[in-house]
């Protein structure tokens, strides 16, 4: 069995609509899964449990539909794990598109060879362009 690993924080007014909300989307997937939390940060934790592809989609596509939901309630897909590769694509979503450039030229400003977790904090400027096309 495989797990996937999903952490959404929010507002902590929101967090009893966010943690609802997303018991019923997974309950409608059929999938195993579990959510604990440190509530007084608004923050909660996902496990999401797999055994086949088709599992898997319903996962990443439940992954998905979690972020949307944290960013609508003014919360953040990172939660405390970061970014990674998992969530970059929603940055621009959660924080516009200035705000990604300007996380980029700190990136570079701090790191321009991109040797420290290269791909890892920002969409790759290649996804960025094809991603809006």
């Amino acid at each position: 069995m495989l797990i996937n690993h999903a952490n959404y924080s929010v507002p902590i007014s929101k967090l009893p609509q966010l943690v609802l909300e997303t018991k019923e989307d997974l309950e409608r997937t059929g999938l195993k899964y579990n959510t604990v939390g440190h509530i007084g940060d608004g923050n909660f934790h996902t496990l999401l449990l797999f055994k086949t592809d088709e599992e898997l989609q319903k996962v990443k596509d439940a992954s998905h539909r979690m972020v949307q939901r944290a960013i609508a309630l003014d919360g953040t897909c990172t939660g405390e794990h970061g970014v990674g590769i998992g969530k970059r694509e929603f940055l621009a979503e959660e924080l516009g598109a200035g705000t990604v450039a300007l996380m980029k030229a700190i990136k570079h400003t701090v790191d321009p060879l991109g040797l420290m977790n290269p791909g890892k904090l920002c969409p790759d400027d290649e996804e960025s362009e094809s991603e809006q096309h």
